[in-house]
């Protein structure tokens, strides 16, 4: 491909949110040793990903045996075209990728999250979108389609109550999750299963808050 139209593949593909071509099969996996998510894997990369993503609104969390990188949605996708990422977005998103570029042995699933504003279907087809930008991104960078997974969870998974503007917008956000191909699979079933009908744990807790504060 000309170089001319190569870059405008990639610029098409990174700012303005359109998909690039599906590969009919699924590459053979390439036979690397995996590594175990031990205490040493993570303390090892945590560093690592903080550089990556210094100076930008992501945030970074141990979850377990994973290491989650979530990205808001606010200051991160165009406001007026919901899949596009604003180009602020590129550089924190494509230092992640080239740090997992050559490390055959890790994974990455990639969730979207909506609130819950509008219908249950429309909102998970918004959060699998926005999870496919992000994908975008670690597929130029060369992750293969058995190291990279994508979903859209809508909003079976809120981290905040969706009855204020602010719990609404910690609810919309994308999330990077990083583990070994090994576990990937059973990662996989787990947010696979049906949305528990409880109500997150940030919520509980501002219910008992206001109810302590009411002196009930």
């Amino acid at each position: 491909m000309p170089a001319t139209k190569s870059l405008a593949f990639v610029l098409c593909l990174l700012l303005a949110g359109c998909a690039g071509p599906e590969k009919s099969k699924t590459p053979a996996p390439v036979a690397m040793p995996n590594p175990k998510v031990t205490q040493a894997w993570l303390d090892d990369y945590e560093p690592r990903l903080r550089e990556a993503i210094k100076g930008s609104h992501f945030e970074l969390e141990r979850r377990e045996n994973l290491l989650v990188v979530t990205a808001p949605v606010q200051g991160t996708f165009n406001p007026d075209r919901p899949f596009m990422l604003l180009p602020v977005t590129l550089g924190p998103i494509s230092r992640v990728a080239k740090l997992l570029e050559n490390d055959h042995g890790i994974a990455v699933f990639v969730l979207g999250h909506a609130d819950s504003s509008g219908a249950a279907a429309a909102n998970r087809e918004l959060s699998h979108e926005r999870a496919r930008a992000f994908t975008a991104i670690f597929r130029l960078s060369g992750l293969k389609q058995n190291r990279l997974m994508v979903k859209g969870m809508g909003s079976d998974m809120p981290r905040a109550a969706n009855d204020s503007a602010e719990g609404r917008a910690l609810n919309r956000r994308v999330e990077i999750l990083l583990t070994s191909q090994d576990t990937m699979q059973a990662l996989v079933a787990k947010y696979s299963q049906p949305a528990p009908a409880v109500e997150p744990a940030v919520v509980v807790a501002k219910a008992t808050n206001a109810k302590l504060a009411a002196g009930k």
